[in-house]
């Protein structure tokens, strides 16, 4: 006893770090270290999808350098839900640190399964805990609460070490009526508030969006609508992570007299994942297999599969293109996209639907009809929130600066003072005692892409070389010289993908020809820097565009 009371003396004055690795300044690829003493904690490896100009890359992970040579004092890894943006990385984090991972049911299977299929299922430890239930790694406490997402069994946490009780929202929402019957946990919230919130982090997703984010059970009506008008084959695109969505459509083929198929091994692991664990309850009668699906009359079938986010290689971009191998879109298809494009993908989601319609679908989207609702709290209950936990100090999280700006205005308008509110950006580390809150120093934080099997290693250059290659086009000039003279052999070779047109080409490579000609026998230095640069300078004379040019110089 003695012992532990002088422990807990010398802990008096320390204080709690927090770090966001991810989340904060952007959506997606959430990530939060939370550091007291010599111990660390982290909360959720998401991944973000990358913007319209990042060429070639497949996702991008959190930067997580600031953990690398602490990887000892990490005691633990927490898990808020199964959503790609919040377990997406989590191979990527467990193949640099060996720490366990603490997720209630669903999510573990959806975390096993995807450590599986990278390999480390036998080296990595998943703890199963249920909300209501704590965990105690070194100097901290983690309590489970449930929260409401678009995915069952979703938690937030609330996080207790000597310097204070911190609530760490997870993404959350209000709704009095879910799918699973299961609301969240707001006599937790307010026991919290009982025992004293130092801080709370909040999800900031929708702080623009005024009101109350509706009822998933909306949805419900606008499926019934559409099953009883669709004449052919119903194909509704989500989130292989969204659990509830897979069973509202069940419930609305159930009732229409249609056998449901899943297309897509992610979206069938999913299922097999949630119908295992109790989260999906959906008769063996009800699901076929995709082949049999392809096989039924069109009015007996409804398909769901990935692509609602308009990418390229999904299923649903394939079915766009025509470039599906199992089946293509007939006309006469009722295509619905049960989800909203994630910022930045909204071009990619637009050319999906148009190109769907082109086919001669009927494509229905959250634009005209109810057929998704968010699962992020808007603004009055981000306020109910801030009311249930009265927090000491706020700090908004998950989302883009202007969203997190917005959340910290609501924090004000309830009482918050501006000088108890941090919004700080990824890399920015923020120190808590009982009494004070101060931002100290700046850890380095980048984009860490991931390209195939490529993971960290495109560098910036790189990136930009693609996004002119992308806008500008490329030029290849082969040049032969003569080895006794130096002069040219032979008139240059000149290739062009990307840039100009082939009715312009002509008298503008003539030109080039020309510029090259001239250069050739002045040329004091490197013969290949010199015609690049020439080259160059004709290129962006006649057309204000810059390729990228190649020069290869050979001797005959």
């Amino acid at each position: 006893m003695r012992k532990e009371r002088h422990q807990k003396e010398k802990m008096i004055g320390k204080s709690l770090r927090i770090i966001p690795l991810g989340g904060l300044g952007e959506v997606g690829k959430n990530m939060m270290a939370y550091e007291y003493d010599e111990d660390i904690i982290l909360v959720d490896t998401g991944i973000m999808f990358p913007e319209n100009d990042m060429l070639g890359v497949d996702y991008i992970i959190p930067d997580f350098k600031y953990l690398l040579d602490k990887v000892d004092r990490v005691k633990g890894i927490f898990i808020t839900h199964g959503h790609e943006d919040h377990i997406g990385a989590i191979h990527h984090v467990m193949e640099a640190i060996n720490a366990p991972i603490y997720a209630t049911p669903l999510t573990r299977g959806l975390l096993e399964n995807k450590l599986a299929r990278n390999g480390l299922s036998q080296k990595t430890v998943v703890h199963t805990v249920n909300a209501g239930e704590k965990v105690k790694v070194g100097h901290f406490t983690v309590e489970f609460f449930h929260v409401c997402h678009s995915i069952p069994d979703g938690v937030g946490f609330g996080i207790e070490c000597p310097a204070g009780l911190v609530v760490h929202s997870g993404d959350y929402k209000f709704d009095h009526t879910p799918v699973d019957n299961w609301p969240s946990d707001y006599a937790k919230l307010a026991e919290f508030s009982r025992r004293g919130v130092l801080a709370l982090l909040s999800d900031s997703t929708n702080a623009e969006r005024p009101g109350w984010t509706p009822s998933e059970r909306v949805i419900d009506d606008a499926f019934n609508k559409v099953f009883r008008e669709a004449q052919g084959r119903i194909i509704i695109a989500s989130f292989a992570s969204l659990i509830s969505r897979m069973q509202q459509v069940a419930n609305a083929a159930r009732a229409h007299g249609r056998k449901m198929a899943f297309a897509g091994p992610s979206m069938q692991d999913n299922m097999k994942i949630a119908r295992k664990l109790g989260f999906l309850d959906i008769d063996d009668t009800l699901v076929v297999p995709i082949d049999q699906a392809l096989t039924m009359k069109d009015r007996e079938v409804v398909i769901m599969c990935t692509g609602s986010q308009g990418e390229p290689t999904s299923i649903l971009g394939r079915l766009s293109t025509g470039t599906n191998r199992l089946f293509d879109i007939k006309p006469g298809d009722t295509v619905v996209l049960s989800s909203h494009p994630i910022p930045g993908n909204e071009e990619n989601v637009y050319r999906t639907i148009n190109r769907l319609f082109e086919r001669q679908a009927n494509v229905i989207y959250e634009a005209i009809a109810p057929v998704h609702v968010s699962g992020h709290a808007s603004q009055e209950e981000m306020k109910l929130l801030l009311h249930l936990t009265q927090p000491k100090f706020f700090i908004p999280v998950h989302g883009e600066l202007r969203q997190l700006k917005q959340h910290a205005k609501l924090a004000r308008e309830v009482g918050i003072p501006e000088e108890n509110i941090a919004v700080v950006e990824n890399g920015q580390v923020i120190e808590l005692t009982a009494d004070a809150m101060q931002l100290d120093e700046k850890i380095p934080n980048s984009y860490v892409f991931v390209d195939g099997s490529s993971v960290g290693e495109l560098e910036a250059d790189v990136m930009r070389d693609r996004e002119s290659l992308a806008q500008d086009g490329v030029v290849v000039v082969n040049v032969i010289l003569d080895r006794m003279s130096g002069r040219l052999f032979r008139e240059p070779d000149i290739n062009s993908k990307g840039f100009i047109g082939e009715k312009d080409s002509d008298a503008l490579m003539d030109q080039v020809r020309k510029r090259i000609a001239e250069v050739v026998p002045y040329s004091n230095g490197s013969v290949t820097q010199d015609v690049e640069r020439a080259v160059r300078d004709v290129l962006y004379a006649e057309t204000h565009r810059k390729p990228t040019v190649f020069v290869s110089v050979s001797k005959v």
